[in-house]
């Protein structure tokens, strides 16, 4: 193992660091960590529910039925398109996630120092480390006495880093102050930016809850689909069906299956992360917009996060005989003379005011003194902590004053006075003038934030870097129930079960590393919570990644904005609520949307099964189950955007087969009828007597409206066209009532659960219906769909079917009889 110099070199020579180079030792840009566009494309065209449509519509158009198999093959297509399409897109944002700057440096090769790239540096390179610049590898400090280095954009901790000869300096933080040389030890992906920049660009975007029952169902769909067709295939094949119509019914039952479920999805979460954006929080993975509503803890950083950065002044105590406002006036004047004012300066110079002063000599405060001051004609003034001066005090300090304040999390600094005029090499004998109480400036919504979240039973826990009284007690003006606090380094020896119960009663965590607030989101998964993170800075982006939802402020790091789910684009936590509230509306419009695509594929199933059992023909073309989206894909969309921001239903999968279940038996049985009466009025009126066989097309094109010519399948072809339109105008009506049942005004249809008051779905509903009456009516739709024109029988026979089974559907759902028939006593339908 080489080994590790602490004092200057000479470093490589050329020929040395392109020999390392070579053998892949050179500091090179991480690249990957996610799925190439070849895979992302062939994944997501070539899945298993796009491969069965695609070979039938390849069959459909070897048999020249070009509409059968753009209906078929079409859902397909635009699923993929999508679903490939955000993919590349979140691919090609996590691609470009560099955590360094590519700005050059300083190495020493061959004895000189000379400028080079980041990725020309090798392991065993001498680098030369100055004040503003970006650490690019990790080693140890060679020499140069202190440097600081601010490791906030890894740590969180605000304040820069003391590190002197042999310390570690590590890739991603910055050189504040001090000068010295760095040996290169862990360079590009092993380097630690590297590998937080290897697992920020590691894609782990998780599946919703939603998401997750839909696949189930649509998978469920396919399994039975698949035995559906096995049997009716194999029959068709024994009766001697043409290959035609065995591609046809191919077609037919494939087409059952909701692809459209995986489209509607899509669209919603579109529009809802456009209602989510006007809140400002932009969604950059589109099932963030459900995600959110299912979360119950919101896990935050407190810099950034639940406050500004800035400090605000909260009290200035006069010491001894000293006044306030003398105190004041010096602290003021103090800051205002200040010539690399810090955080603490910028607070005072906003609070107070001050007068311009003829400066002699200055100390700017860093954090190895934690102090500052200034020597002037009015005086030698120094403000710091008062433990870094307490040393140097002519008289004591008011110790329980100062424990209180900081137990409120107040950052407290010592105003002192010395006699003499300088400030080096020592710090002056001082006389104590006044306390400075500084607070950390919460965000304007943090406080009704909180209460909403937790009015709505989500917890909240903070996650920090700083100490963990202050970062307790910074919760605790944010209105949330601190506890005890916990700090990081009491985490690193627990293991799961230990960690689980201590992450379950603690709501306050500091001093905590990038892995800690990682283990800690993990923790919350293990019991079955549902995780938000919001974070600002690198070391945020792990914990970001590992819950189900990542939150970024816009402010923060563009490594942590990449990585996150959502960002909040006016760097307000008060966008959150709001966006659950979308989230849920998306939810609630789903749901209802997935009752009425059941309830239509199931009746559709067990009409096939009917009719097929009964050897009357086949009930559908493939292009009459492309109405499926006119009558089911269309309606819903609307539902989806009406619904209301209520809590989800908890017990979904159960009432939707409370719901599905009888509404597509009584639907499919009516169907069944209307299929079966309408297709024997035909076949038996049409083959009976001793008429000539142009009596009989006489008589067809008198009721059907259509013309037809001669051939040996004349009569049974005339009696599924015509049974066909009576089914497929009889579902299409079906259909439109189920929205009634499922979104009532009134109590007319409130069979299945209360009245809404809102009377767009009802609107909807006779929009539909007259749409659907102008197809029938208009040759190139009926045509297109493979029905008929407006004909008597159809009229005659599907009217008092639809008014029958509305009172049979009603009576169904009121009294519960498939609930009691399965034994479902108790009533959890959605009021």
């Amino acid at each position: 193992m080489e080994q590790v110099m602490l004092a200057p070199a000479a470093g490589l020579t050329e020929a040395e660091a392109e020999a390392r180079r070579r053998r892949g030792e050179g500091n090179v840009a991480v690249k990957g960590g996610s799925r190439s566009y070849g895979e992302i494309l062939r994944t997501n065209v070539f899945s298993f529910f796009n491969l069965i449509l695609f070979v039938i519509g390849a069959a459909l158009l070897t048999l020249e039925r070009y509409s059968d198999a753009l209906i078929s093959v079409g859902l397909g297509l635009i699923n993929a398109v999508i679903s490939a399409a955000q993919e590349i897109r979140a691919k090609r944002k996590l691609d470009r996630l560099q955590l360094l700057d590519r700005a050059g440096v300083v190495v020493v090769r061959d004895g000189e120092e000379r400028e080079v790239a980041p990725d020309q540096v090798v392991r065993g390179d001498v680098l030369r480390v100055r004040p503003g610049d970006q650490i690019v590898v990790d080693g140890p400090l060679l020499d140069g006495g202190r440097l600081e280095a601010d490791e906030s954009l890894l740590t969180g901790e605000s304040d820069p880093v003391v590190k002197h000869p042999g310390d570690e300096l590590r890739s991603g933080s910055l050189c504040v102050s001090g000068d010295g040389h760095q040996q290169a030890r862990a360079v590009g992906a092993h380097s630690y930016a590297g590998r937080l920049t290897a697992e920020a660009r590691r894609s782990t975007t998780d599946k919703t809850p939603l998401q997750r029952r839909i696949e189930f169902i649509v998978r469920l769909v396919m399994a039975l689909t698949a035995l559906m067709s096995g049997a009716i295939i194999a029959q068709a094949a024994i009766e001697g069906f043409s290959v035609l119509r065995v591609v046809q019914i191919t077609a037919v039952l494939s087409g059952l299956v909701p692809y459209g479920l995986f489209f509607l999805i899509a669209l919603a979460y579109t529009a809802g992360a456009v209602r989510i954006a006007r809140h400002g929080a932009l969604v950059q993975q589109v099932n963030a917009v459900e995600s959110v509503s299912n979360v119950d803890v919101v896990c935050t950083d407190k810099t950034g996060t639940l406050t500004t950065g800035q400090l605000t002044l909260e009290e200035i105590v006069p010491l001894g005989r000293h006044e306030y406002a003398a105190a004041a006036s010096a602290l003021g004047s103090l800051a205002h003379n200040a010539t690399t004012p810090n955080l603490t300066a910028l607070a005072l110079v906003a609070a107070l005011p001050g007068e311009a002063w003829t400066v002699r000599d200055e100390v700017p405060f860093s954090s190895a003194l934690r102090w500052s001051g200034l020597v002037a004609d009015e005086g030698t003034w120094v403000l710091g902590a008062p433990d870094a001066l307490a040393h140097r005090l002519r008289t004591p300090l008011p110790q329980a004053e100062i424990a209180e304040r900081t137990g409120m999390g107040l950052r407290v600094l010592l105003l002192a006075r010395a006699q003499e005029e300088r400030l080096r090499p020592d710090l002056p004998m001082l006389t104590p003038v006044a306390l400075v109480a500084l607070a950390d400036e919460l965000r304007d919504e943090v406080v009704e934030t909180v209460r909403r979240f937790e009015a709505e039973g989500v917890a909240l826990k903070v996650l920090s870097g700083d100490d963990p009284r202050t970062v307790a007690a910074i919760a605790r003006r944010a209105g949330i129930e601190a506890g005890e606090p916990v700090p990081g380094a009491a985490l690193d020896d627990l293991d799961d079960a230990a960690l689980d119960a201590v992450v379950a009663r603690t709501a306050v965590f500091g001093r905590v590393a990038p892995e800690h607030k990682e283990r800690i989101v993990r923790s919350l998964r293990r019991q079955g919570r549902y995780v938000a993170m919001i974070g600002d800075g690198v070391n945020d982006a792990r914990a970001l990644k590992q819950a189900h939802i990542g939150v970024a402020m816009r402010s923060g790091s563009a490594v942590t904005r990449d990585v996150a789910d959502i960002v909040l684009v006016e760097d307000s936590f008060a966008a959150l609520p709001p966006a659950q509230l979308e989230g849920r509306r998306i939810i609630n419009g789903i749901g209802i949307s997935l009752y009425v695509f059941l309830a239509r594929v199931v009746s559709q199933g067990l009409v096939i099964l009917t009719v097929t059992m009964l050897g009357i023909g086949f009930p559908y073309s493939p292009t009459q189950v492309g109405l499926t989206m006119f009558t089911v894909g269309v309606p819903t969309v609307f539902l989806t955007f009406w619904a209301k921001p209520t809590r989800p239903d908890p017990d979904m999968l159960r009432n939707l087969v409370r719901f599905v279940l009888p509404a597509s038996i009584v639907t499919a049985t009516f169907g069944a009828v209307v299929y079966t009466v309408l297709y024997e009025v035909v076949v038996k009126g049409l083959s009976s007597g001793h008429r000539t066989p142009h009596e009989i097309i006489d008589d067809f094109e008198r009721y059907t409206g259509l013309t037809y010519g001669i051939d040996a399948d004349f009569t049974t072809a005339s009696g599924t066209i015509l049974a066909q339109t009576g089914l497929s105008t009889f579902f299409c009506f079906a259909s439109f009532g189920l929205i009634l049942f499922l979104a009532p005004r009134s109590k007319v249809f409130a069979a299945w659960t209360a009245p809404t008051g809102d009377k767009r779905p009802a609107l909807l509903v006779l929009g539909l219906c007259l749409v659907f009456s102008a197809v029938l009516c208009v040759p190139v739709f009926w045509q297109y769909f493979g029905l008929m024109g407006p004909s008597v029988p159809v009229f005659v026979i599907v009217l008092p079917a639809l008014l029958l089974w509305y009172a049979t559907l009603t009576v169904v759902l009121k009294y519960q009889l498939f609930d009691r028939l399965l034994g479902l006593s108790s009533d959890s339908r959605p009021r």
